[in-house]
């Protein structure tokens, strides 16, 4: 044997959790072209009667995304709601701070709603209050027009714009990022936690049944990082279901072997926001557990956009530019895929997750108006993983060869979870971070009664930077893996350079 075989070993009684439904989320932000010529664009040949595009709504299905987040992201800390509902036409226009665009607001509430329920059942609501220019009674008022049956002002008003049904919103976010000096209306630890924690209340007062999510760090790399968690959960800890994360990676200096270990510090994160809320439910004696909705994740050139924005005239607010739309290599699928194993391998604790965004936007979805849409390299391992990543995670402990960082020191090859699915079938998903070489996986089988491999997809290329475009849409696209083998209770496998992998089992 290779000393640089990686290994581990499954058993179903080593498990980490159940995977939640919601980890498989997304996020709507009125942001550039997201919703409008993203998911919204009358006329379009593809276009439905309320001008959704039916082509976006058949790949945001094959995504398999679950909960959506809206309508924002930095977007929300000075939206209106009352804008977003009745007539479209009498709908007013706004200056739009977080992104210096226009908003018509011919896309709002009631569009949200009707989009989720034609991507399907498995799509629900996550709506996001604004705590930055508004607070208690502006939450409120949402909530009844969104929520209340009938009988008052709002929830007669709702039926009056043609919405009899409520919209049964559960999960509500209290803000957006209000750590940061660029959100609207940003406050202090002591100001956000208590605004929270009077809005939570006041909520609950209306439905104790709510679910909400309290605003953590935009990133752990902020300076008030965890001693905000702790101020804002001793304020809300007995009235929030969930604690934000938000991260964005990129490489940094043309340091790709950093970036490919994007997931140590996401891992990092996770566990340091769970060390921090439990923490502060010790200190309070509370026989709580606060659970973690990470409901910004993605791979973000983010220092483009910073260069880009200097670049902008202050005195333009347009429509729906085009913000934000990056193109993503296969190197950046493969950081993708590992992100999301780091949610799996965190399931019990992470129950909420959002990639961000669906579509356009930092997105695995993209269109051109007018024309087509099509899937970015990152769409893949997304779909797969909501696919075949429903169950119990079993815990993997790798054995594995590393390699030498600038960013995070000595790294593991390989970055790995499986996951169990109630049929009893076990999906691995795996990523082999070597730019340069294959890696040989051995896998030990307990217990698990597993004897045939269905399937080995793996996506790589031998262009580190080939990309799906409007031109060559179909550039990139996962392949099957010949030779995978599952003797004697063994899994073995090699997995190419810079791939990520999905090995299938029954």
């Amino acid at each position: 044997m290779s000393k640089r075989t990686a290994r581990f070993t499954l058993d179903p009684a080593f498990t980490v959790g159940r995977v939640n439904p919601r980890l498989f989320g997304s996020f709507v932000e009125h942001l550039g072209r997201c919703v409008y010529t993203g998911i919204h664009e009358p006329g379009h040949p593809a276009a439905d009667a309320e001008g959704l595009r039916t082509d976006v709504l058949d790949l945001v299905r094959e995504l398999g995304v679950t909960a959506i987040r809206y309508p924002g992201g930095n977007f929300v800390s000075g939206y209106r709601w009352e804008d977003s509902v009745g007539p479209v036409e009498d709908r007013p226009r706004r200056l739009d701070l977080a992104w210096h665009s226009t908003e018509t607001n011919r896309f709002g509430l009631s569009e949200y709603i009707a989009f989720l329920k034609k991507v399907g059942p498995q799509a629900e609501p996550m709506m996001a209050v604004n705590l930055g220019t508004r607070g208690v009674a502006e939450a409120l008022e949402l909530q009844e027009y969104a929520n209340h049956p009938a009988g008052t002002a709002l929830s007669d008003l709702r039926a009056a714009h043609g919405d009899k049904e409520p919209f049964g919103i559960r999960l509500w976010c209290l803000g957006n990022e209000m750590d940061g000096p660029w959100q609207t209306g940003h406050k202090t630890a002591a100001e956000y936690g208590r605004v929270a924690a009077e809005t939570a209340r006041a909520m609950r007062q209306q439905d104790p049944s709510v679910e909400l999510v309290v605003c953590g760090s935009s990133s752990q790399a902020m300076p008030t990082f965890a001693e905000w968690e702790a101020t804002v959960l001793e304020e809300t800890y007995e009235l929030v279901d969930y604690i934000s994360l938000h991260a964005y990676y990129e490489p940094v200096d043309g340091d790709v072997d950093s970036f490919l270990a994007s997931a140590v510090d996401m891992e990092s994160f996770i566990e340091n926001v769970v060390a921090t809320a439990d923490h502060v439910g010790a200190k309070l004696k509370s026989k709580k557990r606060i659970n973690l909705s990470f409901d910004e994740w993605n791979v973000w050139y983010l220092s483009r956009w910073e260069e880009y924005a200097k670049t902008l005239d202050q005195s333009d607010w347009p429509e729906a530019p085009r913000l934000l739309e990056d193109n993503y290599s296969v190197t950046d699928a493969v950081v993708f895929g590992s992100l999301l194993i780091a949610l799996l391998r965190h399931a019990d604790r992470v129950t909420v997750a959002c990639l961000a965004q669906l579509v356009n936007v930092i997105a695995p979805i993209m269109t051109e108006p007018g024309g087509p849409a099509w899937r970015q390299t990152t769409f893949f391992p997304f779909a797969q993983a909501s696919r075949y990543g429903r169950g119990q995670v079993l815990d993997v402990r790798v054995d594995s060869p590393t390699y030498e960082t600038k960013k995070y020191g000595e790294t593991d090859l390989l970055h790995a979870t499986a996951v169990r699915a109630d049929d009893g079938t076990v999906t691995v998903f795996a990523v082999n971070r070597s730019r340069t070489e294959p890696l040989p996986l051995d896998v030990t089988l307990n217990g698990l009664e597993l004897t045939s491999v269905i399937e080995h997809s793996a996506l790589a290329d031998a262009d580190p930077d080939a990309r799906n475009t409007l031109a060559d849409p179909d550039r990139v696209t996962p392949h099957p893996v010949e030779g995978t083998a599952l003797t004697d209770g063994t899994l073995t496998a090699v997995l190419e350079p810079l791939s990520w992998n999905v090995i299938r089992l029954a």
